[in-house]
């Protein structure tokens, strides 16, 4: 399951900006640990996720996309499917796929961690992996009425309501991490 490995080592290497962030970090560990099957959304105690707050070019705006049955403004992501083999590449699938947007360069770590209960089959946990990509110049959103009721760009210090705590928290920890890339030479992934 090189999945399953992927999200070990990359959880094992990120260090969390603060004690709240570790102990998710340390309770993912210890669900990927005693399931083997944690990747899946049929994985009922919680299944690992990933998320990735799109922003611009300029790092000014985010993409949200509206979600169609909660009616929430959220950052673009979802479970993990059987293809994908690395967390990185499933985070940067699911935003190319929800926002319409290719080329999207994905920062190589995750920028943070949230845990929320989700009404997949009948009640579970969504252990999100959460990362920050940047948007090609002047990209333009697609909306695929099969992901979205609704996309479109957002100043990043002024989200749309409504929206919740986790997507404002990823969203101002992307704002920081690209600020942060720009001063490093560091690679990132591209599509």
């Amino acid at each position: 399951m090189p999945l399953h490995a992927d999200a070990r080592a990359t959880l094992e290497a990120w260090t969390a900006p603060d004690p709240r962030q570790e102990e998710l970090r340390l309770s993912y560990l210890e669900h990927l640990e005693r399931y083997e099957d944690g990747m899946w959304r049929d994985c009922l105690p919680g299944h690992v996720t990933a998320s990735t707050a799109v922003l611009s070019a300029d790092g000014s705006h985010v993409v949200l996309t509206l979600h169609r049955k909660h009616r929430i403004w959220l950052q673009t992501g979802g479970h993990c499917e059987p293809e994908d083999t690395t967390l990185a590449g499933a985070a940067l699938r699911e935003a190319t796929e929800e926002s319409g947007i290719e080329g999207i360069t994905l920062l190589p770590r995750p920028v943070r961690l949230d845990r929320h209960p989700v009404p997949c089959g009948g009640g579970s946990l969504h252990l999100d992996v959460q990362y920050a990509a940047i948007a090609p110049r002047d990209a333009v959103p697609v909306l695929d009425p099969d992901e979205s009721a609704g996309l479109d760009w957002f100043p990043v210090d002024d989200l749309p309501e409504p929206s919740d705590d986790a997507c404002r928290a990823l969203v101002r920890a992307a704002a920081r991490a690209v600020v942060s890339h720009r001063g490093r030479t560091a690679p990132v992934r591209g599509v």
